[in-house]
């Protein structure tokens, strides 16, 4: 199942909106109300969603797509003003919304994200994880900022994840 960041500036809409889910058999990953909150819970999440619920200070559901559209399905629920502002590529929920057609659309949400993702073999997980395993030591990172940071290094370069772990592995070898 997609990891889910909830994420808003009202603590009330961000306190329904994670009980509507965990009600609703959708276990919610982190719940954020800042910029820099949530943008380290999306680093420490290698995919999922992502539930505006309403903006968030300091960042655009643009800006977060243009950032973390590789690896989230963005959904933001809030007045239909603020949805007419955000473009394309963020599902949009006008306010006042049901219960229903909350849950309805992170199914499909989650649906689409399952869709998505690559599925790697075990002969192409292996170079990932030691490549994980390399930048965790020499940088000192964690695992999700490891995979992040592979991530960002690929799409840089324009390869595939696992092209771009393979080079981290030649580059270590004498």
């Amino acid at each position: 199942m997609a990891r889910i960041v909830v994420a808003g500036s009202s603590e009330q809409s961000r306190a329904q909106l994670t009980r509507l889910l965990s009600a609703s058999g959708y276990p919610v990953f982190r719940v954020c109300a800042g910029a820099g909150e949530l943008r380290r819970a999306l680093n420490e999440t290698e995919d999922g969603l992502l539930i505006l619920a309403g903006p968030v200070p300091g960042c655009s559901a643009e800006e977060l797509l243009w950032d973390y559209g590789d690896q989230l399905q963005i959904l933001l629920i809030a007045r239909q003003p603020v949805l007419d502002a955000c473009g394309e590529g963020v599902f949009r929920l006008a306010m006042p919304t049901s219960r229903q057609a909350v849950i309805g659309a992170v199914e499909m949400l989650s649906q689409m994200h399952r869709m998505r993702l690559p599925r790697r073999g075990e002969k192409e997980r292996e170079p990932v994880e030691e490549a994980k395993r390399i930048l965790m030591a020499r940088r000192g990172l964690t695992e999700p900022e490891a995979h992040r940071l592979l991530q960002q290094m690929a799409m840089n370069r324009g390869m595939k994840m696992t092209e771009c772990a393979e080079k981290i592995l030649a580059a270590e070898k004498p």
